[in-house]
């Protein structure tokens, strides 16, 4: 089957705006400035067939006829709307990355993202997910920075059963990639947490139920993230999402969501922007849309590295957003609301804490996201076991089991420990994170999941004596290319894999950024990393760098309360090497 073979659709037409935007002299693919004419080509091809419509495809025929029956274009296309992307051929070295065409890039197995909205699972499902990664994916399983879990090494010829088992305990992959909204981030302890301000779970349901999978947003120019938290330690990076929602007190309305637009880091960083609305809880399913309707009708489409919301944002600024979402989009203006307050309290709620119902909820660290199905399956035993029937990943790469009776805490504790799973771990395991790297992603230069590893492991030796002075952990954000899955530019140290030049020779290594980070870890308000001129890492000398900053940093730093974000800003960049 080819592309010309399935039946071309006309796009839907937006409604028509107000007012156009200010003039361009050349059109960047606006639905309602420019029209709906797709500028290139994949433009076209989602025009031609929506990427959800493919599903019918891979079940009835490329899992019937193998890899070498998938059309290219939905290969390489539709396919990410199910949450299949084609992952590394081994043997690649990362700088091949970017010369090789596709076909010699790509493997003929699966990485498989399971979609799961603010990381809420049961431990059925989490069997499940566990018990697929076993028999289909090698037994391996990454939790991702967006709640999400990631298998590998999956056949198209397995996917339908792999679906049909992931639905039958309410799980999907729908738009888990793709120009679609993607898996939505929410706190970790909604519902749960003693001080939550709210539990956002009924507006997250309502917009998963009612959007994800419609047409309506099906094609939209670019990737699109969505947060909303209930939790005063601000725990969804909701600076860095297209569209968030933070739970604030308003003065009359009571509680509500104050509203985010734009941010995005990648190549390009931008950190979102306030609106200045207050969303009351019964309208954030509209402005949901609202917001996205606007990404959808004035995002541009014509380059694709300027398809994010946050290029349009850049270009209308904050208040004529807000102008627009409230005069075509919404059913009534939004009164002004207050700015959250300061975070409190640990973002990734690693430890032991008592929920608002008496029991405990206690959070675990992963190493860098990287477990397996057979781990998996034993956490779910383990919670069973212990009278918990739920578990949620976080942003962090960590992993939380609910509902814990008092008594049966400590069982949780060690358990946890025997699964590699610790709940006290050391300041570098709970404060590093890392993204696929090379061994499975088409866009990676370096390693970085076994290279991170192996630094946490060097690191808790060589520095275990100055985890009382350094008191908190310090972020380290490793990324295998420079388009920031890790979030490297808001990490107190993160590494950009890249190829760099150590003693005249090129090797596998980072671009150093230092000093990043978002309100809730510890800056005095979110801020990019800054880069020191020349200064790069070799893969393998993660540890070495990471040992030396930190030893600088505390022999330099003024006071025990300047963190090390503060320190690496004002530093010298000879301190910083």
């Amino acid at each position: 089957m080819t592309t010309s073979d399935i039946e071309t659709r006309a796009p839907r037409a937006p409604r028509a705006a107000a007012r156009p935007p200010h003039p361009s002299s050349k059109p960047n693919g606006q639905w309602k400035v420019d029209g709906p004419a797709p500028l290139n080509g994949n433009e076209e091809w989602k025009q031609v067939d929506d990427g959800l419509a493919v599903r019918e495809r891979i079940e009835n025929v490329y899992a019937k006829g193998g890899f070498q029956s998938i059309d290219p274009t939905d290969l390489r296309g539709r396919f990410r709307v199910w949450g299949l992307y084609t992952q590394r051929r081994p043997g690649i070295d990362g700088g091949r990355t970017a010369t090789l065409p596709p076909e010699e890039l790509e493997d003929e197995y699966f990485m498989f993202r399971i979609r799961i909205d603010g990381g809420q699972l049961t431990t059925e499902q989490l069997r499940v997910i566990g018990g697929i990664s076993t028999e289909f994916g090698r037994d391996v399983a990454d939790i991702t920075d967006r709640q999400n879990v990631q298998l590998h090494w999956i056949r198209i010829e397995d996917v339908p059963e792999i679906w049909r088992r992931l639905e039958a305990v309410g799980l999907q992959t729908t738009e888990a990639c793709g120009d679609v909204p993607r898996t939505f981030l929410a706190s970790a302890v909604a519902g749960i947490a003693e001080d939550e301000l709210i539990d956002p779970t009924p507006q997250l349901r309502e917009i998963v139920d009612r959007y994800i999978g419609d047409p309506s947003f099906s094609n939209l120019p670019r990737k699109y993230k969505t947060a909303i938290t209930g939790h005063p330690s601000l725990d969804v990076v909701h600076e860095i999402n297209d569209c968030s929602f933070v739970a604030v007190e308003h003065p009359e309305l009571g509680v509500g969501y104050d509203l985010w637009v734009g941010g995005a880091l990648a190549a390009i960083p931008r950190l979102g922007e306030r609106l200045g609305a207050f969303v009351t809880p019964d309208r954030v399913a509209e402005v949901w849309v609202g917001v996205t309707s606007i990404f959808r009708d004035y995002g541009y489409r014509r380059l694709r590295n300027r398809a994010r919301m946050k290029f349009l944002l850049a270009d209308w600024g904050p208040e004529k957003l807000r102008h627009v979402l409230e005069t075509e989009y919404l059913s009534a203006p939004l009164p002004d609301g207050p700015a959250p307050a300061d975070p409190v309290g640990a973002p990734d709620h690693v430890g032991v804490h008592r929920q608002k119902d008496g029991n405990f909820y206690i959070g675990a660290a992963t190493t860098v996201g990287r477990l397996s199905g057979t781990t998996l399956t034993k956490l779910a035993d383990l919670a069973e076991a212990n009278g918990s029937r739920r578990v949620r990943p976080t942003v962090f790469q960590k992993i939380l089991v609910l509902d814990v009776p008092e008594d049966r805490v400590d069982a949780v504790v060690v358990g946890l420990d025997e699964l590699g799973l610790p709940s006290r771990p050391s300041l570098f395991r709970r404060g590093t994170i890392a993204c696929t790297g090379i061994e499975f992603c088409k866009l990676a230069i370096v390693e970085t999941k076994a290279n991170a590893a192996r630094a946490i492991d060097e690191l808790e030796v060589r520095l275990a004596a100055l985890e009382p002075q350094i008191g908190r952990p310090i972020s380290l954000h490793v990324n295998g290319c420079p388009n920031s899955c890790a979030r490297i530019q808001t990490a107190d140290i993160g590494l950009k894999g890249q190829l760099v030049t150590i003693d005249g020779e090129q090797v596998p290594g980072y671009q150093v950024h230092l000093g990043g980070g978002l309100a809730h870890e510890g800056s005095p308000e979110a801020g990019l990393g800054r880069t020191v001129r020349g200064l790069k890492v070799a893969a393998d000398g993660i540890a070495d760098y990471v040992e030396r900053v930190v030893i600088r940093y505390l022999a330099d730093r003024e006071g025990a309360d300047e963190t090390f974000a503060e320190w690496a800003h004002r530093a010298e960049e000879e301190a910083l090497q």
